[in-house]
């Protein structure tokens, strides 16, 4: 996801361009890493001293909504970064200190056969965490 492509699909849903949206997805292509709510209203409260948690929260819960953004928690705290570009089936290792992810190629699923026959699996995450090299 890139933020052209966000601001598109946010059109496309009917929903409007605003400067802080723009500002929000733009922070979040130059991080490459999950940012917590309370870090994208940090780096945005210069540009709009009066921007309350609550309009963060509003619009990163709509970003995920609309699949602009994917979400994890970390440490108890959900984190948000851009969802992957990638169209293949992949997961991630996550830095527990920076935030940045790696993504593995792999998926622990195709191992993993089912003994109850009535379940219907939809989805699933896996996600590694630990440190990065620059924060070991």
């Amino acid at each position: 996801m890139d933020v052209v492509s966000a601001l598109k699909k946010l059109k496309d849903n009917g929903y409007k361009h605003t400067d802080k949206r723009e500002d929000m997805l733009t922070l979040f292509s130059e991080e490459k890493r999950y940012l917590s709510a309370k870090e994208v209203l940090e780096n945005l409260q210069d540009e709009y001293p009066g921007l309350s948690f609550d309009t963060i929260y509003r619009n990163l819960s709509l970003f995920e909504e609309l699949e602009i953004l994917e979400v994890t928690e970390l440490n108890g705290e959900k984190r948000f970064r851009f969802s992957c570009e990638t169209n293949h089936h992949h997961h991630h290792l996550i830095c527990l200190q920076c935030g940045k992810t790696k993504h593995i190629d792999v998926c622990p699923m195709e191992d993993i056969t089912l003994k109850a026959s009535d379940f219907n699996v939809t989805g699933h995450k896996f996600e590694v965490y630990g440190y990065c090299s620059a924060c070991q």
